[in-house]
């Protein structure tokens, strides 16, 4: 199962995917194997951006569609996973 981090999982709080990957990792270190994925919304700058008349005023980096995590926190997130699935691979051998 591929799980979406954010949307309605996340109610709609791009801050709250970390609190939706937190519960995916406890799942896999507890020794699931439903879980194949996760998506997660992330850029280089958090939130969110409504595209302005002068063009020169967007943000770079920084979402047009939907709300997402910035660079480091996704850094920090797939850490945090990947050391999930390490203990999870581990507990098959």
């Amino acid at each position: 199962m591929m799980i979406d981090c954010s949307h309605d999982n996340a109610s709609k709080d791009h801050t709250r995917q970390a609190i939706v990957l937190q519960s995916v990792a406890e799942q896999l270190q507890a020794g699931s194997k439903q879980i194949m994925g996760v998506m997660l919304e992330s850029h280089l700058v958090a939130g969110k951006q409504s595209i302005p008349k002068d063009l020169s005023k967007l943000t770079y980096g920084q979402s047009i569609t939907d709300p997402c995590v910035d660079f480091a926190t996704t850094a920090t997130l797939l850490r945090m996973l990947a050391k999930a699935v390490s203990q999870n691979c581990l507990q098959v051998s």
